[in-house]
């Protein structure tokens, strides 16, 4: 059963990141399509991103509440179908502003879906292995980028983006799956039992004095995290095409080789942190996601012309993004079963809705310093996440059911 719940909420998980990414591969076949050229394409980019961004906070924080109402199991199969459907929708646009609207659709379900899988994940495997289990689920992020590169740098220019988007909304299929399968959680059918559920309760209990502080940090947490993120990737394939001249289909290349690093950076951190600690572990990832950013933006003049110190450099950035495994498993130990989703999910997506300003300042930057410049600032970002860890508590190994 463990295996079946693991299957569902990487799959889930996967598939929800692939198509929040989806949108950045296959900018320039929508653009052109658009007509949308120069500056305005910028702007208008930049717009709809952030439009995406908001989105998923939203539904970050409306699934997570009601996901310590109905439960776990049934919020992640209604977010998969939302986010289907918006992938759905976004094929069908005939210009920017109805693609925005698809977008918000597909960001309610996106960001809707993380919390659920963590926390049924978190709430079902033994403490001993949570960490390695719920860095198993995050491998779904960098699969999904790789699938999303994929189908946007050779899929996309022979079938058009709008049948890509299409086909995007066969996740919705998952759904069968997890209502055969899957069954819910045990920590919160007894919550239930209890009459320890709701939503109004899990909310009064998140801003309940004993708990503001800690949702404060572990509100920072996220954001400078997720920062560090986005300030790299929105933009990261337009950078090595447009600042870097390489060809798309070459940029995508090389976004497989961060891919790659992210893979072994999640799938690695989990083992690591269930060793030696969440809070060291994290660290130590931010710290060399800092250093990877740093060499292949700031120093790109030291590293274009020796070709494997540039796959390395862009492999050990991806590696350094396996601190997102830490989230999942930390989070879940935080918080008690009462607002463990609603804690999750809202502070999660809160951060990652922050970041509807990361493609404005990027464009901003853009103008005065490249792309690179705006990148870069992710690096800063990923050491003060690297440091600011160490506000919390160790949590590895602890007992749910004990709260």
């Amino acid at each position: 059963m463990h295996y079946r719940i693991l299957v569902a909420a990487w799959a889930g998980w996967t598939f929800d990141f692939y198509d929040l990414m989806l949108l950045t591969f296959l900018e320039s076949a929508i653009c052109a399509d658009f007509g949308l050229v120069g500056a305005q394409r910028l702007t208008h980019w930049a717009q709809l991103l952030s439009v995406s961004l908001l989105a998923t906070a939203a539904g970050g924080a409306i699934f997570a509440v009601l996901g310590d109402r109905f439960g776990r199991r049934a919020m992640m199969q209604w977010s998969i179908l939302t986010y289907s459907l918006g992938a759905f929708l976004c094929g069908m646009a005939g210009g920017i502003v109805p693609l925005a609207l698809a977008r918000v659709v597909t960001g309610l379900g996106v960001g809707g879906e993380w919390a659920m899988a963590h926390t049924l994940v978190a709430e079902t495997f033994p403490p001993k292995v949570r960490g390695r289990f719920g860095a198993l689920v995050q491998t779904g992020a960098p699969i999904g980028v790789g699938l999303a590169a994929l189908a946007g740098s050779f899929l996309a220019p022979k079938i058009g983006w709008r049948a890509v988007f299409m086909i995007s909304a066969l996740p919705a299929l998952l759904v069968v799956y997890i209502r055969a399968h899957i069954p819910e959680s045990d920590l919160w059918q007894r919550a239930r039992a209890r009459g320890g559920t709701g939503a109004g309760l899990a909310l009064r209990a998140l801003v309940a004095r004993g708990m503001r502080g800690l949702a404060a940090r572990a509100l920072l947490l996220a954001t400078f995290n997720m920062s560090a993120y986005w300030f790299t990737y929105i933009w990261l394939p337009g950078y090595l095409v447009h600042q870097r001249h390489m060809s798309i289909a070459r940029s995508g290349l090389k976004v497989l080789v961060v891919v790659f690093g992210e893979l072994l950076g999640y799938a690695s951190f989990g083992w690591v942190s269930d060793r030696v600690g969440r809070r060291p572990a994290f660290t130590l990832y931010a710290m060399i996601m800092a250093l990877g950013l740093a060499m292949i933006t700031l120093q790109w003049d030291l590293i274009e012309h020796h070709p494997g110190w540039l796959l390395f450099f862009l492999a050990l950035t991806g590696f350094g993004t396996g601190t997102w495994s830490n989230f999942g498993p930390m989070f879940s130990e935080l918080f008690p079963t009462v607002l463990r989703a609603t804690a999750t999910g809202t502070l999660f997506n809160a951060a990652r809705g922050a970041q509807f300003a990361a493609p404005l300042v990027i464009a901003a930057m853009a103008a005065r310093w490249g792309l690179a410049g705006g990148i870069s600032l992710g690096a800063g970002f990923a050491v003060l996440a690297g440091l600011w860890v160490w506000t919390f508590p160790e949590t590895r190994g602890r007992e749910l059911h004990r709260e």
